[in-house]
């Protein structure tokens, strides 16, 4: 069994959630963009999918989903936040660098770069933008995570796009089950979490952590918390192979030493994704958790 078919069936089961999940929300409630360019880097379209509610009194706010593939794989094309949209949210699913293409830090500019585009473009879609939250699983998890915690970082920044005037900020974190710390996680991890990070570090870092620890502490949330991070959301399940549940326990912890608002959901039994994730209590924890945040979190100062 080679890599890809390793991590396929978590792919599966979030696709499969997704289908579930967007199954309570008409087709005729949602407005789709697919394909919108947000960025070209060294010949390659970066493209971005908006999920809008048709019908709003006010223009919705705004939703980043970053997906998981352990950094190598996977698609803006699997967005499972549907159930969102009709609280008044746009989820904007992005597509980034993948690891074979590009080593890291090129997904974290990437995704910064989306977040310019769609605050300089937010009255041509319709979108309210001031106040940007950032949500994603697995490897997307660590991802999300990242942008959040470092909020006007200059080495994550990047210079992708071509608003660079605008703020690259956001206002609040959902992190599924995602890598927090590159330095532990493999000690941390099962034989079965081994044969898929390694390799996927491998890709994404350019070597093992031990061997490029500047990089792959630049790269794990845990290294950038302080107090002035926006609030966060952890799920993780207790059962997790790929991504041991002490990442998520760490992060947490950091967050508590900087006084930060967070939360942690530990899913019972549950492994690396599926359906539990995005069952109705995983729902209204995301949305209470969101309108949370809007009444504490002012909009980012621009550059």
């Amino acid at each position: 069994m080679n890599l890809f078919q390793r991590f396929v069936p978590a792919c599966v089961t979030a696709v499969i959630a997704m289908i579930c999940w967007q199954a309570s929300v008409r087709a005729a409630d949602v407005v789709k963009q697919v394909d919108i360019t947000y960025a070209t880097v060294n010949g390659q379209t970066l493209q971005l999918d908006l999920h809008m509610p048709a019908k709003s009194a006010t223009a919705p706010k705004l939703i980043v989903w970053v997906h998981g593939g352990a950094w190598r794989a996977g698609s803006k094309n699997d967005m499972p936040l549907g159930a969102l949209i009709p609280d008044g949210y746009a989820i904007a699913s992005v597509d980034y660098r993948l690891s074979p293409v590009a080593r890291f830090p090129a997904q974290v500019h990437d995704i910064k770069a989306a977040i310019r585009f769609l605050r300089a473009k937010q009255s041509h879609y319709g979108l309210d933008a001031r106040q940007v939250s950032i949500a994603g699983s697995s490897a997307g998890g660590h991802l999300a995570a990242l942008v959040g915690v470092t909020n006007g970082h200059a080495e994550l920044e990047g210079k992708v796009g071509e608003h660079l005037d605008q703020s690259s900020s956001v206002q609040a974190i959902i992190d599924l089950f995602g890598p927090t710390n590159f330095d532990t996680i493999l000690t941390q991890s099962t034989p079965h979490g081994l044969s898929v990070r390694v390799p996927a570090l491998q890709l994404l870092l350019g070597g093992q952590p031990v061997d490029v620890p500047e990089l792959a502490k630049l790269a794990s949330p845990v290294a950038h918390v302080d107090d002035k991070d926006p609030p966060l959301l952890l799920i993780h399940g207790d059962q997790d192979p790929q991504v041991p549940i002490n990442q998520s326990h760490e992060l947490h912890a950091r967050y508590k030493q900087a006084r930060r608002p967070v939360q942690f959901e530990v899913v019972h039994g549950a492994a690396h994704g599926g359906s539990a994730f995005f069952d109705a209590r995983r729902v209204e924890l995301m949305r209470d958790f969101l309108k949370g945040t809007a009444q504490e979190t002012p909009p980012p100062k621009q550059p």
